[in-house]
């Protein structure tokens, strides 16, 4: 994206739609409680970039479902960024002025990599990828899907082949893991339980103290499973030194004013509340909190104060106006008491959605208070399933 150093500073420090906070910004992680739409948000505010800031955007998602695809015309996508076509672009009556690429996490293909990355030598490489263990759980590994996704994030950005990469995670208390992560990953390493187990394995002497829960642990599971957890452990720990100065470098990227962080949210009590916890953990962790997006929020015309007015009336006055409404109804049966319960009824709705209208402004306006930029989309009229209709909703947030 062709931006002098000045742009970026002045839009870094006053951001004041979307489409300022990503042209300023290099990373942007979207994180939010499930069903709340996150994943098509990523969706949308990519595929605006691409058209409208230009150079290369990646959408990389870590959530394992496949939605994306579908909606970016793509038949599948995996670790390999894959673009996407511009006549789709073409098709949504767009011309876009950059790409648009998407990626989604293979979290045994990205395993793989990392150890080829980081095994001392060659021994050591096939050791690990060859050990039965590591076969079977590296995608279920503790942590292993988040700190992965850490590991991919920090890789295809070092690369310097995007312009703006924006990252779909998963679920909130999830997206949480996906920071920590690397931490946890370092810590694990480390421990003191991992060094218990496999000490016997690193030598012959094992301590009195520590022979009965050897002796339980082979009975139950099998000598052959333990040296297989043991030579699983020792060979990881050779990688330990690259698995710690990177999840460094990770948690410095995360910190970087040029990564900022977007929360997704409806405003239902429960994402609501996932929100303002994420919000939080963000605060107390110092991260860059860049913008909030609320999804199917009712439209502002509910706040209009004289059109709460017409449907007061309207209630309150349904048997008198019935008269002047039934000729316009155009139902030869109908009365005019069939038409005061229709009037009442249109009214008493619009005033109740009126009053969920008012907590939401409430709600939108507090959660309003530390991110640089708010935004809120409506319930659209049918299901987002393709790049035009990613594309009209990152229209709505985009200014």
């Amino acid at each position: 994206m062709a931006r002098t150093a000045a742009d970026r500073t002045s839009a870094v420090e006053r951001p004041a739609s979307f489409e300022q906070l990503l042209s300023a910004r290099e990373i942007v992680v979207t994180c939010g409680s499930g069903g709340v739409g996150k994943t098509t948000t990523a969706a949308a505010l990519g595929a605006m970039a691409a058209a409208e800031l230009g150079g290369k955007v990646l959408v990389l998602t870590v959530d394992p479902a496949r939605r994306l695809a579908s909606a970016l015309g793509l038949e599948r996508f995996g670790n390999v960024e894959v673009r996407v076509d511009d006549s789709l672009f073409h098709a949504a009556g767009v011309e876009p002025r950059g790409e648009l690429w998407a990626a989604m996490l293979d979290t045994k293909e990205s395993w793989d990599a990392l150890v080829r990355l980081h095994a001392p030598d060659d021994q050591t490489r096939d050791s690990i990828l060859a050990n039965p263990l590591y076969q079977n759980v590296t995608g279920k590994f503790i942590q292993s899907h988040d700190y992965i996704a850490m590991e991919r994030l920090y890789e295809i950005h070092a690369s310097g082949r995007y312009d703006l990469i924006i990252v779909d995670t998963p679920p909130t208390r999830n997206a949480l893991d996906f920071l920590e992560a690397p931490e946890r990953m370092a810590d694990f390493f480390s421990s003191r339980l991992l060094r218990w187990l496999i000490a016997p394995y690193r030598s012959r002497l094992v301590t009195v103290a520590s022979k009965p829960f050897y002796r339980v642990a082979d009975a139950v599971l099998g000598a052959q499973f333990l040296a297989d957890i043991a030579e699983f452990f020792i060979l990881f720990q050779t990688m330990y030194d690259g698995f710690v100065e990177r999840a460094r470098a990770v948690e410095r990227l995360l910190a970087d004013r040029r990564t900022s962080f977007v929360v997704v949210s409806t405003l239902e009590s429960a994402p609501v509340a996932e929100a303002e916890f994420f919000i939080e953990a963000l605060s107390s962790r110092q991260f860059s909190l860049g913008g909030v997006v609320l999804n199917k929020v009712l439209p502002s015309y509910l706040l209009d104060d004289g059109a709460a007015e017409v449907a007061a009336r309207m209630v309150a006055g349904s048997a008198d106006l019935a008269g002047s409404v039934l000729p316009l109804a155009g139902v030869p049966d109908a009365t005019d008491d069939m038409v005061a319960r229709v009037l009442a009824e249109v009214g008493e709705s619009y005033l109740n959605y009126r009053v969920v209208a008012s907590r939401e402004a409430e709600q939108r306006a507090e959660l309003a208070r530390v991110p640089e930029v708010v935004a809120s989309a409506p319930y659209f009229d049918s299901d987002i399933y393709d790049l035009a209709g990613l594309l009209a909703m990152g229209r709505v947030l985009w200014r």
